[in-house]
């Protein structure tokens, strides 16, 4: 097989530039580029086409959730392997959901990132310990996604409800974006999807509502 081509993806320089190096000591991958959030991680994997995305998941403009959902129905080609700080179920499940072959996290040695980059490609999947771990319970537990669970009203996911209540505090859809690292059109889709579910035509109503059910932050 040849080279593994692969595309790094975190917004802090000092991580970013250090998985570079690390990577270009691995024997049998070729590191195609870098890149800083989400939308430049699209745009990169359009020009360079690498085989694996290393994908943080916390990023400003576009978040590696959406990035990861973007790629794999624009590029199929491209797997994308999950690196990240966060090994809880809502990051977990919203990742594997999005198409990510792998996941990570940061305290995974050089051996655990070239053994996941050459499974994703080999068409397999691989998992940290932990997350395998978790992954298990949930099953064994019957639990679904904490995104998707019950226990909001009309439905609404753990997301919604977050953006409902940064509503609530009169953040606009920029600051939503920032505080949450997505993307604007991901804050969009979130209120478009929370509005119908809850019947809601505008923001004054969204207030209202996150209130009456105790939703306001």
């Amino acid at each position: 097989m040849s080279s593994t081509r692969i595309l790094v993806v975190d917004d802090q320089t000092v991580v970013r530039e250090g998985l570079v190096l690390l990577l270009e000591l691995l024997p049998g991958i070729e590191v195609a580029g870098s890149a800083s959030d989400g939308e430049q991680a699209l745009a990169m994997v359009a020009e360079k086409r690498p085989d694996v995305v290393l994908m943080d998941l916390r990023m400003p403009r576009m978040d590696g959730v959406e990035a990861t959902r973007r790629i794999r129905e624009e590029h199929p080609g491209t797997e994308v392997v999950v690196l990240t700080t966060y090994a809880d179920d809502e990051s977990i499940f919203a990742a594997l959901r999005a198409g990510a072959r792998g996941y990570l996290t940061k305290d995974a040695g050089a051996d655990e990132i070239a053994q996941a980059v050459a499974a994703v490609r080999d068409g397999a999947a691989q998992l940290d310990p932990s997350v395998q771990r978790r992954l298990i319970e949930a099953v064994a537990a019957g639990d679904r996604p904490r995104t998707s669970r019950a226990g909001f009203p009309d439905g609404l996911t753990r997301r919604e409800a977050e953006v409902l209540a940064l509503i609530a505090q009169g953040r606009s859809n920029g600051e939503i974006a920032g505080d949450l690292f997505i993307s604007e059109a991901t804050v969009k889709t979130h209120i478009n999807n929370l509005f119908a579910k809850a019947n809601l035509r505008d923001r004054a109503q969204a207030v209202t509502y996150a209130f009456r059910h105790g939703l306001a932050g």
